[in-house]
């Protein structure tokens, strides 16, 4: 008779994250458009006249092209799609799911550039790399980060999920999650804690942002008041040192008479 052995069984790994398609991907950039984009009153409006959605669904089909192996259609799709909507994305970035491009115009997205869920960019936007050498040499931009227009991120840095960059600036540091960085190079002019909460929503008032360079120059031209004031009141106690030795000591004068009546 034989023996009935216990083997234990090795436990069924859980099933991987399911790649989305590509067509569920690119319904999803659509979609999230009237969520951020007052103006956008439709789908289809948004499908024919956007050209930062133009730009994102030429960049999936490239990619998906990159990812299986075709490298040099997939480049070619991607020149071909920043002459048609100027905004240049190398297909083998990584971009997450709902990407905006608001007004679609002059946007580099380098070839390491990792970009997370729900993100939006504005035009003039680049996510460059700070190195000739091959690796990971371009920008990672976390869940729900918002770049306003104009602004530079370089390097293999880090923004944070909820961070939001102000126009123009240049960020060369990795950052926070939910602060607001402005400035070149770019510093953190609001904390987490300051930040007004939208449920629901992207939070796009990245407009809504402290002045440093303001707050700065007001502190200094304070300071020089206070020194011009202080100034004056030096340059006349010189002129004037019988008047002002009496101000500093006026209990003086009535002491010496009493001695010389006591005298």
């Amino acid at each position: 008779m034989a023996c009935v052995v216990d083997i234990p069984l090795a436990e069924p790994s859980p099933p991987g994250p399911v790649k989305p398609s590509l067509l569920k991907l690119i319904r999803g950039d659509i979609g999230c458009v009237r969520l951020r984009d007052p103006a956008a009153r439709s789908q289809i409006e948004t499908l024919l006249t956007y050209p930062g959605v133009h730009a994102v669904i030429w960049y999936r089909i490239a990619n998906w092209l990159w990812t299986g192996g075709w490298r040099f259609p997939a480049r070619l799709l991607s020149w071909l799609g920043r002459f048609l909507s100027n905004v240049d994305i190398h297909p083998a970035a990584r971009i997450g799911h709902r990407f905006f491009i608001d007004h679609g115009a002059c946007v580099v997205i380098g070839e390491t550039a990792e970009i997370g869920d729900d993100v939006t960019l504005y035009h003039g936007v680049t996510l460059g790399g700070t190195s000739w050498f091959p690796g990971k040499r371009h920008p990672t931009l976390e869940d729900r980060v918002v770049v306003g227009a104009g602004a530079k991120i370089l390097g293999p840095i880090t923004v944070g999920a909820g961070a939001r960059v102000g126009a123009n600036s240049v960020v060369i540091d990795s950052t926070p999650p939910d602060v607001t960085v402005v400035g070149i190079p770019a510093r953190v002019v609001r904390p987490q804690l300051s930040h007004r909460r939208v449920v629901g929503r992207i939070d796009l008032d990245h407009h809504l942002m402290p002045d440093p360079v303001g707050d700065a120059i007001a502190v200094l031209l304070d300071r020089v008041e206070f020194l011009e004031a202080r100034l004056t009141h030096m340059q006349k106690r010189r002129r004037d040192p019988g008047e002002a030795t009496t101000s500093l000591t006026p209990c003086a004068a009535p002491q010496r008479q009493t001695e010389t009546d006591n005298g």
